[in-house]
């Protein structure tokens, strides 16, 4: 089993922490609410591709799962949120392989599930979100819940769809890893904070993108924030003139 770390951090006047393994962190737990929030899993990506003729290996859901799993156990939560683009298409469900779908059952059985819908899953409908609950955003303790950041928002707001990542030089050295985004409020906006991708099968967008940019605003400032054993780095990526 891969070690898990944890690195706080305070988000919308409240304790947060980021949940990470050796691959980076891809997960946050809201203490306030026990809940763990995963952003984009978009299962059977592997098997949706495999229909096209590009031949992966079919296990991406079981690590994904696997992932969400280990974060539930590490952090004793009892809810779980996910932002969207849960499944990668419509048909996601029914390509599941026996292991992969009793990993699902189990988690969806024995924890108060909530799937915010994505881009991915908006015109699936239920049969994108097996057992649990599916909701397009919802609001929890003041913090919007929803796919894709809104730039009219004037609450704190969680979202994901852009799935970034930083990467870095050391010594000599290109590194990547999965990251937060996070922007600071202006005086009429909350905080604000885009997820890494949670699935194995996901890629990313450099955290600086100007689309990921663009989506946080307006905001005072806008930084990367990436978890490492056990503490919160923080990269600037934009700052208001």
């Amino acid at each position: 089993m891969v070690p898990v770390s944890f690195a706080s951090m305070e988000f919308a006047g409240q304790e947060w922490r980021m949940v990470a393994d050796a691959r980076g962190g891809r997960a946050l737990y809201w203490e306030r609410e026990n809940a763990l929030i995963v952003a984009d899993l978009h299962l059977e990506k592997a098997s949706f591709y495999a229909r096209g003729g590009q031949m992966l290996p079919p296990y991406d859901s079981r690590e994904t799962l696997e992932r969400v799993a280990q974060a539930v156990r590490a952090t004793g939560a009892r809810r779980v949120f996910t932002l969207g683009d849960n499944f990668h298409d419509a048909a996601g469900p029914d390509r599941m392989e026996p292991h992969a779908r009793g990993m699902l059952d189990a988690l969806t059985r024995a924890l108060d599930w909530v799937w915010v819908t994505g881009n991915h899953d908006e015109k699936h409908g239920e049969a994108a979100a097996p057992g649990g609950t599916q909701v397009e955003e919802m609001e929890v303790s003041g913090v919007m819940l929803r796919h894709i950041a809104r730039p009219d928002e004037t609450r704190p707001e969680l979202s994901g769809h852009f799935h970034p990542r930083l990467q870095l030089s050391l010594r000599g050295r290109q590194i990547v890893r999965p990251c937060a985004v996070v922007a600071e409020g202006n005086g009429q906006t909350g905080g604000r904070m885009v997820l890494p991708a949670c699935g194995a099968l996901t890629g990313g967008m450099d955290a600086g993108d100007p689309a990921i940019v663009s989506a946080l605003q307006p905001a005072r400032a806008i930084e990367a924030a990436v978890p490492a054993a056990g503490r919160l780095l923080r990269f600037p990526l934009w700052r208001a003139a």
